[in-house]
């Protein structure tokens, strides 16, 4: 039963009141004007800049609007005059549906007894959930769904129809570019999608899975009215990775998961994976890459920002940000240093009250039963501060442990930080390089190049591999000064995660 079918039951079954979280007024008092017209009842709308009037009533035609009825009692006791069958629409009631409104409340439910036996059905449409205690019985709440697939293919069938009459708009949109598209596009209200294809043909004067890009740009701006969650735009590909085949493989092989095909075929989409191991070796870069593999869009999920001062503000705060990461699904949704985040959560009741065990039970719950395609990348460096709970199969598909790069990789690394510095990587001794930097992350990798350059420039000189060389002998890794840390990361992650690099982790 889709959603529309859903509320003609509920009118049918003479409910009172219905209450339709939605952003999106048009489309559901579009769906509620078929409804009306198959039961034949008459759609009233109601706002308080227009008051009751008959649905497609223009603003400027005052003389059938009622400008008393602004006032929502007025409007209210219109319902309860109203002798024919109707439904009525009212917008954005929800403030008035607060203590400091005892007179709205009450006539909603002087309305609701009346309704019941009666064919007028009260349909309350909002973005905001306010529902007194006192009208709980009365009031049924329906979540309308954003645009599914078949309802954003029709609207690109749509535009390409009305596109046709411009001769200078290409239409260069295949069966995966335009499946491309609407993957991009879901998660977005109708005018939001229907806004950014528009702007894709203003400004590219065509229309392509190319534009890919300025469909996420869209849902970036979802993500920054919120403010709990940051998105990253896809700037890291895998070629910025050296080595780590083994996820390589792994992302390739799931690239497609989000396709028709992939559903068809029966795959559910990927849950997420754990990046576990040394610091410095490529798992934020990972977490970033994968959204460019899948061309998705990247939320960082900042466990900091969840927080807050009061009591049971955190646990809201975790739920809000999920929701937000639902609503622009399919998405990647990044938790960095997760060992980090949920440090403590065991004895929380002693350190917080309980807070943190709270926040990441709302978030371990949600990781089980998510049913919204979004790809959670965590990453840890502490596994002993990793919760049990965390590491069971279901909750995430697949932990890698990521090793220090042994030396084929670090030659790896050095042509792409020499190549993307603005150096041909032939020019340079890659062999005794890699050979120098045993023990090495990528990381120190870089920052040895960085170095290297600043000595060449301060001597106005050319980089060299002699520059280098000194950089290096200059460094004492993080293998040397942590090495009981990461021999006991090696030691549990052998027999418990897969390899990233598809070598044994101890290889060097």
């Amino acid at each position: 039963m889709d959603i529309g079918q859903e509320i003609e039951c509920l009118i049918r079954a003479r409910y009172p009141i219905l209450y339709v979280l939605s952003w999106e007024e048009g489309r559901v008092q579009e769906m509620l004007v078929d409804v009306g017209r198959r039961q034949k009842k008459k759609v009233y709308e109601w706002s308080m800049s227009t008051g009751l009037a008959s649905v497609g009533t223009s603003v400027q035609s005052q003389k059938l609007r009622n400008s008393p009825t602004r006032e929502p009692l007025a409007a209210l006791d219109a319902v309860i005059d109203m002798v024919e069958p109707a439904l009525f629409v009212f917008k954005d009631l929800h403030p008035h549906l607060t203590r400091q409104n005892p007179a709205v409340i009450r006539r909603l439910k002087d309305i609701a007894l009346q309704l019941k036996n009666s064919l007028k059905t009260m349909i309350l449409v909002s973005p905001v959930l306010e529902i007194p205690n006192e009208l709980e019985k009365e009031i049924t709440v329906i979540q309308f769904p954003l645009p599914t697939r078949a309802d954003l293919e029709l609207l690109v069938q749509r535009i390409l129809v009305d596109v046709q009459q411009f001769e200078n708009v290409r239409v260069e949109l295949d069966d995966p570019g335009k499946e491309c598209l609407i993957n991009a596009a879901l998660g977005l209200t109708m005018t939001e999608a229907e806004n950014v294809l528009a702007k894709i043909i203003v400004k590219y004067e065509r229309l392509s899975g190319d534009e890919v890009l300025e469909v996420l740009a869209e849902k970036q701006q979802i993500i920054r009215k919120n403010g709990l969650l940051e998105y990253y735009p896809c700037s890291e590909t895998v070629e910025s990775i050296g080595g780590l085949v083994a996820i390589k493989d792994w992302l390739w092989k799931r690239a497609q998961a989000f396709t028709e095909e992939a559903r068809s075929f029966g795959l559910p989409a990927p849950k997420g994976m754990l990046l576990l191991g040394v610091q410095g070796c490529g798992k934020s870069l990972c977490a970033k890459a994968v959204s460019s593999v899948w061309r998705l869009p990247l939320l960082r999920f900042d466990m900091g920002r969840m927080f807050g001062s009061l009591v049971g503000s955190s646990e809201e705060n975790v739920r809000r940000a999920i929701a937000v990461a639902e609503s622009v699904a399919p998405a990647v949704l990044w938790v960095d240093e997760i060992d980090k985040a949920f440090a403590g959560s065991q004895g929380s009741a002693v350190a917080d009250g309980g807070t943190t065990a709270r926040v990441f039970s709302t978030f371990l719950t949600w990781l089980s039963e998510k049913t919204a395609a979004v790809f959670v990348v965590a990453t840890a460096n502490d596994i002993s501060q990793l919760p049990p709970e965390l590491l069971r199969k279901g909750r995430l598909d697949e932990i890698f442990f990521v090793d220090l790069p042994n030396r084929e990789e670090r030659t790896e690394i050095f042509r792409i930080h020499l190549r993307k510095r603005g150096r041909d990587p032939e020019d340079f001794e890659l062999e005794p390089l890699a050979a120098a930097t045993e023990g090495f992350s990528g990381a120190e990798i870089e920052e040895s190049i960085i170095s290297a350059l600043y000595d060449a420039f301060s001597g106005r000189q050319s980089l060299a591999t002699s520059h280098i060389i000194a950089s290096i002998e200059a460094t004492v890794p993080m293998a040397r000064t942590m090495s009981e840390h990461i021999d006991r990361l090696r030691a549990w992650a052998s027999g418990r995660a897969r390899d990233a690099g598809g070598h044994h982790p101890t290889t060097s």
